[in-house]
């Protein structure tokens, strides 16, 4: 065999192999004749097959099963001869065979870095101890109470309040709304406003259009807002939209910060407006109907009604606009960029709602809290003061983000009758609620919630001088890393973040950056992850810091309680995948490392409320 080295470039080896005709033919024989002693074919004794026939029939198949075992065993050789360390599969590249002629073929490889040990005296870390003071487990044992709390009936002759539960029948039916009532959309890429639309800078400010698009669903108009202004607007439409008292409007907005940032202090909102024939706002005249600004590209929707066709001063209400409005920009001058979605605004049409309930929105003997969660939103709310025999009708809007497509954004009618009234009892934290959860008496119960909240405490601590540690050690890393090993894990990152950015959950610090700045940020965090990872992984081996069978064995057991009632389907899982085992190898091992070098850090401790304890492992 003979090996020539054509790429030493920092971790990077190349190398071309060729192993001589020779020996191929040799092997490919030799396999032939093995496999024509165990043949078994009509018409021949068992190991009487001519070598020509087993050549003919088998022969290809042998070829390609030497030449591979050819390729592993030359490229294993030059791995053990050279002291290589392959920190990625290696790649392969066939250059040249034929019948006949020489293996001829380019391996390449990146190897692991040469990894200094660094100095584990000089990394200082301070743990943070903190432990529960009896006022936290009564208040924790008053919540066991509360998840533990018994409804009972009603006695008294009055309405339901918060946090009572009331027990009602209910069907709900969907309002046939109207069509958007501004029908004057953004136009994606003509880099023009809408005819309707109107910006209004103040004073030496100024409003303009940067361009439109799509995204996300929603046609938008960035506009940029810069200069001395304490306010700007945007209006949607020229005239009111003509209502009378008790029309039901729904608005849906979104809007995005693109560049730039708001004063502290600033308010940005969609908001609905009354005007007069004269188109002056008309104060007090419409509901609450403000949507705040504060979800990117994330369809916000509210419902209001025209509460009166005359404002205090008894000036007639022509109709209403909904606008953007900003406000409390200081002295300063500004800039900054908004993307804007053009809104949406409709009503109930004429108030019908459809004959037939919807699916999933009947209920009988539905227990519901008065003002508690779980419901569509404005639902329970509008319990309050409701009685034993007493209907009403609740009137709701779906959230766009409902998880029902055709109910999402849909306004709906719901006729509720209530049944009865219950009032939830707290039972009294004694040893008689201490044997309810298992335990012999009170003070075993307090024991167990002491210990559970000490162990929230010590994991938090854990977490804070183990980000320490690794901080300290990433400063004493410079060690060059493998790119393969980075941009596989930059993969799995930026597959995550594009998720994230296409759902619009971006963290805030990463809210507003571009592309390009968001891949160099994340391409940094991946090579440090590489690096650390590198590293922890040689003070293992260096150390000899294993992971033993009982450690295995009491994680994979560990694992299995996080499912009650499936323990022994998942330990027969992890028998019959071994691989699956092994993945929670690596955490057990990283935990060890870190140990160990905690024994050589420098380690101050320090008491502290758990309260700073919490603030300090989410910084």
């Amino acid at each position: 065999m003979q090996v020539t080295e054509v790429a030493n470039d920092g971790l990077k080896r190349a190398y071309t192999i060729l192993v001589p005709a020779a020996d191929i033919a040799a092997e490919r024989t030799r396999r032939l004749d093995e496999l024509g002693r165990d043949l078994r074919l009509p018409g021949f004794r068992p190991g009487k097959i001519p070598a020509t026939v087993v050549k003919q029939r088998y022969g290809q198949a042998v070829m390609s099963e030497v030449l591979e075992q050819s390729v592993n065993k030359a490229t294993q050789q030059v791995v053990t001869d050279r002291g290589l360390r392959p920190a990625l599969q290696p790649k392969i590249e066939l250059v040249n065979f034929a019948d006949g002629a020489d293996l001829e073929f380019k391996f390449e490889v990146e190897v692991l870095p040469e990894i200094p040990m660094p100095d584990f005296a000089g990394i200082e870390v301070e743990r943070l101890k903190a432990e529960p003071a009896e006022a936290q487990v009564a208040q924790t044992i008053e919540q066991i109470a509360a998840r533990n709390r018994k409804l009972e009936d009603l006695t008294e002759d009055r309405g339901a309040a918060k946090g009572e539960v009331a027990v009602c029948d209910f069907v709900g039916r969907l309002v046939a709304a109207s069509a958007n009532l501004l029908a004057d959309p953004v136009v994606p890429g003509a880099n023009a406003l809408p005819k309707s639309w109107r910006l209004h800078g103040e004073k030496e400010g100024t409003a303009s259009l940067v361009g439109t698009g799509e995204a996300e669903g929603f046609a938008y108009a960035d506009i940029r807002f810069q200069g001395q202004m304490k306010a700007a607007r945007v209006d949607f439409i020229r005239s009111p939209i003509p209502a009378g008292t008790g029309t039901e409007f729904s608005l849906g907005a979104a809007v995005q910060l693109l560049a730039g940032s708001l004063p502290a202090g600033a308010r940005a909102q969609f908001v609905l407006v009354a005007r007069n024939a004269e188109g002056k706002g008309v104060k007090n005249a419409v509901g609450n109907l403000t949507l705040p600004t504060e979800a990117p590209l994330a369809d916000q929707r509210q419902a209001a009604t025209l509460a009166a066709e005359t404002d205090e001063a008894g000036t007639a209400i022509a109709g209403v606009i909904p606008l953007f409005q900003i406000g409390r920009l200081g002295e300063e001058p500004v800039d900054f960029t908004l993307r804007i979605a053009a809104p949406s605004l409709a009503t109930a049409a004429g108030g019908e709602v459809e004959a037939e309930p919807f699916p999933g929105g009947t209920a009988t003997e539905m227990p519901i809290e008065v003002g508690g969660t779980g419901f569509i939103p404005g639902f329970t709310e509008q319990l309050e003061g409701i009685k034993a025999g007493e209907s009403r009708q609740v009137k709701v809007a779906f959230p766009a983000e409902y998880g029902a497509k055709e109910l999402a954004g849909r306004a709906a009618v719901f006729e509720v009758t209530c049944k009865s009234l219950k009032t939830p009892v707290n039972p009294v934290a004694d040893d008689e609620l201490a044997k309810t959860m298992g335990f012999e008496d009170l003070a075993k119960l307090q024991e167990a919630v002491r210990g559970s909240l000490q162990q929230e405490y010590d994991n938090l601590s854990r977490l804070k001088v183990k980000r320490a540690l690794l901080d300290g050690l990433a400063e004493r890393a410079s060690f060059g890393v493998p790119e393969g090993m980075v941009e596989a894990e930059f993969a799995q990152i930026w597959q995550r973040i594009e998720a994230d950015m296409k759902a619009e959950r971006l963290d805030e610090d990463d809210k507003g950056k571009d592309e390009a700045t968001l891949k160099a940020d994340y391409r940094a965090i991946a090579e440090r992850r590489i690096r650390l990872g590198l590293l922890l992984s040689e003070i293992g081996r260096t150390n000899n810091i294993t992971v033993t069978a009982d450690e295995l064995s009491r994680a994979m057991r560990q694992e299995a309680a996080r499912y009650p009632g499936q323990e022994q389907q998942v330990m027969e899982f992890f028998r019959k995948n071994p691989q699956a085992a092994e993945n929670l190898r690596s955490p057990i091992f990283e935990e060890k490392v870190v140990d160990f070098m905690l024994e050589l850090a420098k380690v101050t401790e320090r008491t502290v409320a758990p309260e700073e304890l919490s603030a300090a492992a989410a910084a």
